[in-house]
């Protein structure tokens, strides 16, 4: 926390504003525009409504097939599912880890071929680093498909200087505890299309048409923010920046401190990508001595937490009746990933400590 925010909440509390409406959504919905293109806004419960509320604004329904990356968390594909839609997971490419354009492409000639088109893209922006953006926005245009960008792991990430999530359809954020700032929870459904997210904006408050008594015409949700987690989302907007490039430092110690152990690479950016790095991960060469498990596992004996790469969709058994095309790609790095710790707090003597242990682990 940076201070803003108890300010902020305490102006909460004391205007009595304690409810999923409330000044402090607008400012914190104001305030994401203009660092994204001023694009409009709707903030929302968490990113998982957001995903799930882009699918309803686009008809999505049950039968409907709707493309999703395969190497990501649980809560990108999950709402598809909510409508009874059927995902089909996308491999990633080694460049990135993200959606593979190739595949991407192959899956849409074989629905169009079966007599179906996909009616959405998820694509996922994994650990901040952009995905091939624009060979995927291609495909997507060519087949008039929309696509929804899942930038809940790259708010401050960009693509030949443009924004992530300003690329398609709609972009979603999240504000969980874990993500670059937070709200303590949350998320934001965000488009260029004002009408679009206005409409957002209206089923995430159960619908509620204008009327002086309750008026339901649409089925609704209880997705809207509440006004005291705008606050603290909008208090973390003003430490956006440092975070960012606490987080590229950290990505940046890592990888120079640990240069002459050869089995470990980093996913670095390339000219026309910046990443927020809102994890550091590593991957293990193919062959290395250590393998990903006794690295985890030897750390953890010295209290230091990592974890494996995201274990892709089309492996997990709540998927495993659905059609995924695979390249081998996402299951290599999830078994030969690791995020190593990458929390902002940390100073140079805590980095040295995991950069330390991980040089004595290859040492012996």
């Amino acid at each position: 926390m940076g201070g803003a925010e108890i300010k902020y909440v305490s102006e909460v509390f004391d205007s009595n504003w304690i409810a999923p409406v409330g000044p402090y959504i607008d400012k914190f919905e104001n305030g994401l525009s203009l660092i994204s293109n001023n694009y409009h806004f709707a903030a929302l419960s968490s990113g998982t409504a957001a995903i799930h509320l882009a699918l309803i604004l686009l008809n999505i329904k049950s039968g409907d097939n709707v493309i999703c990356s395969s190497f990501t968390f649980a809560a990108s594909a999950n709402p598809i599912k909510y409508l009874g839609a059927n995902p089909i997971f996308i491999d990633s490419e080694e460049q990135t880890w993200n959606m593979c354009p190739k595949l991407l492409e192959l899956a849409i000639i074989d629905s169009i071929e079966k007599g179906t088109i996909p009616k959405a893209i998820i694509l996922v922006h994994l650990y901040g680093m952009p995905a091939k953006i624009n060979e995927i926005i291609k495909i997507a245009n060519t087949y008039s498909i929309p696509v929804i960008e899942d930038v809940a792991e790259a708010l401050g990430s960009k693509y030949n200087g443009i924004p992530l999530g300003t690329f398609g359809k709609f972009g979603i954020y999240s504000f969980n505890g874990n993500k670059i700032i937070t709200a303590s929870t949350g998320g934001a459904l965000f488009s260029n299309d004002k009408k679009i997210i206005d409409k957002a904006k209206k089923l995430a408050t159960q619908a509620r048409e204008e009327a002086a008594h309750y008026e339901h015409i649409d089925i609704g949700y209880n997705y809207r923010l509440s006004n005291i987690c705008a606050a603290i989302g909008f208090g973390q907007l003003q430490y956006l920046t440092k975070r960012i490039n606490k987080k590229r430092y950290i990505f940046n110690f890592y990888k120079n401190s640990l240069s002459e152990i050869d089995d470990i690479i980093f996913l670095d950016e390339n000219d026309n990508i910046f990443s927020n790095f809102w994890l550091t991960t590593i991957l293990l060469k193919k062959g290395s001595i250590i393998d990903r498990e006794y690295l985890r596992l030897s750390l953890s004996k010295s209290n230091i937490e990592t974890r494996p790469l995201w274990k892709p969709m089309h492996l997990q058994p709540v998927f495993k009746d659905s059609c995924a095309y695979v390249n081998g790609v996402s299951e290599d790095l999830f078994n030969r990933g690791l995020c190593l710790p990458s929390d902002t707090n940390m100073i140079d003597e805590d980095l040295n400590v995991v950069v330390n242990k991980i040089k004595e682990i290859y040492a012996t």
